[in-house]
Formats: structure tokens, sequence, C-alpha cells
């Protein structure tokens, strides 16, 4: 099999996701050839000590604003990855890396199995993926998908950002897309259709479900069940203005890709 390394970011502050890492991380460590992990200054040290521990790459990221600049970490992620002597990376958020591979193992190794096939490929979800978002999750998510199709001719769920990566791909990504904002879900993948030079494939997966509620179990328990805590945020009209920002921001990335893009 063609060896892939795992680009991922890690945030986590207040270690919630540490006893899954330890969990999962030996399991992640044997599926690809490496492991990457951009950290945000907040993340904790006992769980970068755990990646460390299975030879991962690990780089905590300067503190240049107020908020972490998740474009800009998941570049450096991949950045990073390409030190491994792999001839693929795959990115994915770290806390869905790890949701993925304890709940759909087999479905990730197959991925992973297939990223080779293409210099890009992009990994959306399915549509019972897609239907356990939250519905301020859900329904903003789906404006940007739309918008997406309508620019590139291409009716694929974008936003769980998760993607396969040549090295040259990755390096073209690297060296001609600067977006250091999470809008690289539509940025990074309008850039490579615009190159025409790549491959490019689409594979949707169930491992791309809702997992933050993975390391909110507390919250969760609180509210009565996963339906109940759901059903809070999507009370919230906080989480509604979120995530209609996270859109405005998402599609405002797309602009520059109108006139260029390919169209099917």
């Amino acid at each position: 099999m063609v060896r892939v390394a795992l680009a991922i970011t890690y945030h986590d502050p207040h270690g919630h996701m540490h006893d899954q890492i330890a969990r999962v991380l030996p399991q992640l460590a044997g599926l690809f050839g490496g492991i990457a992990v951009s950290a945000s200054p907040a993340a904790p040290q006992a769980s970068l000590d755990c990646f460390a521990g299975v030879g991962a790459l690990v780089e905590r990221q300067a503190q240049t604003a107020p908020r972490p600049k998740i474009g800009l970490a998941r570049r450096n992620a991949v950045r990073l990855a390409l030190e491994f002597d792999c001839p693929f990376v795959m990115y994915c958020d770290g806390d869905t890396s790890l949701h993925w591979a304890e709940r759909y193992p087999q479905e990730l190794a197959h991925v992973v199995a297939r990223i080779h096939e293409c210099d890009f490929t992009l990994l959306g979800r399915t549509q019972r993926a897609f239907e356990t978002l939250p519905r301020c999750q859900h329904d903003t998510e789906v404006m940007v998908n739309q918008v997406f199709q309508r620019v590139s001719g291409h009716a694929w769920h974008i936003t769980s950002a998760a993607r396969g990566l040549s090295r040259r791909a990755a390096q073209a990504i690297l060296e001609g897309c600067p977006d250091e904002s999470f809008s690289t879900d539509a940025s990074w993948p309008l850039f490579i259709l615009q190159r025409r030079d790549f491959s490019m494939g689409y594979i949707e997966v169930e491992g791309q479900e809702f997992e933050t509620a993975d390391r909110h179990q507390a919250e969760v328990a609180r509210a009565g069940g996963l339906d109940l805590w759901r059903a809070q945020l999507d009370a919230d009209p906080r989480q509604w203005a979120h995530r209609l920002d996270m859109a405005r921001i998402e599609i405002e990335a797309m602009i520059p890709f109108t006139s260029a893009s390919p169209r099917g």
C-alpha cells in the first residue's frame, strides 16, 4: 500500500480529548506512515507528549492573533507532514481523525488505501453523516455546498475538512493558495480545480459524522443525551450567528475563483 502521512490540527485547551487520544493514537500510528500535528498555543502538553510518544512530528504554533487561524494551522500541518518520506498526505482535523478511527476504523483504512488514486481527494459526508449535524451547522453548510456547486459544477460536501493530497498538490497549495482561514474548505479544492494539471476525486464517508460531542460528554449528559444537547445548540441564536458568519467567510473565499473555475 502507498504510504500516507496524516496531517492534523490540535487545539483542545481543556484536555477533553486526552483519553480518546490515548485510546486511538496507536491505531492511527499503525495506519499512517507518520503523523504531523500542528498544535495551538493552548494545546495541553500531556496530549502532545502522547503524540510524540508514537513518533509524531509536533509543532506548537505561536500565538499571533486573539483566535487561532485555522487555515494557517492546516497549512502548517501539511507542511510538517511533507517531512515524512510519504508520497501522499491526508489532512483531517484532529477531533475528526480520532472519531473516525474509533467509530469507523475499517472505512478509514479503506479511504487511506485509496488516497493515491488522485492528486487531490476531497472527503465528504454521506447523507446520513450530514444529517447527524445540528441544524445550525447543517443548514448553513447546505448554503456553502450549494455555492460551491454553482462555482465548480460539482455537487460535493466540502465542509468536513478532510482531504487527500499528493506531494505535488500539497506543495502547490502551500506555494499558491495562501488562505489562512477555515475557508480552505473551499479554496483548496477550487485552487486545484483551477490548475487543471491535477487529478481530483471525491469520496463520501460515514466517519465524517458529527464528532463534537466526543469532547463534550459532560454537557451531553447534563442535557439528557445527544439529541437533547443538539437541540440546545439549535435553540441558541448565538450558534446560528456563528455558523452564518462561518458560511459567509467560506462563500466569500470562492469569489476569486468564479471567473476561472471549471464548470464541470
